[in-house]
């Protein structure tokens, strides 16, 4: 016997014509960049190599073949990169504190981490 159709849950306010009213935060252009992962910095280094290998490949061909071929890696093949991405880390929280103490300075003067 099949189930009745009960009412939607998601969608209702599509249905009465009302407009999400949740604010979207603007993004600040001078706000420091996110640091970039092992795997990142190998498909940089990897990607021309994969394209000139597979010179049909679509786009998402070719991230699927930076996957498996990252997967094939071992862990010493695997070093450069994750040193890559510690030092990033690292560059990332330190750009991070500096604008984040830059914004705290511009504000109401207050400094809560003392």
């Amino acid at each position: 016997m099949p189930k009745e159709a009960t009412k939607p849950r998601g969608r209702m306010a599509a249905e009465k014509g009302e407009k999400n009213t949740r604010a979207t935060k603007k993004k600040d252009k001078n706000a420091p960049k996110r640091a970039l992962s092992a795997y990142m910095f190998f498909s940089q280094d990897w990607r021309e190599r994969i394209k000139t290998e597979n010179p049909d490949a679509s786009f998402g061909e070719v991230g699927k073949l930076l996957g498996a071929k990252w997967k094939e890696l071992d862990d010493d093949e695997k070093k450069p990169y994750v040193e890559q991405a510690a030092k990033d880390k690292i560059r990332a929280e330190n750009q991070k504190a500096e604008y984040d103490n830059k914004q705290a300075g511009s504000g109401d003067g207050e400094d809560d981490d003392e």
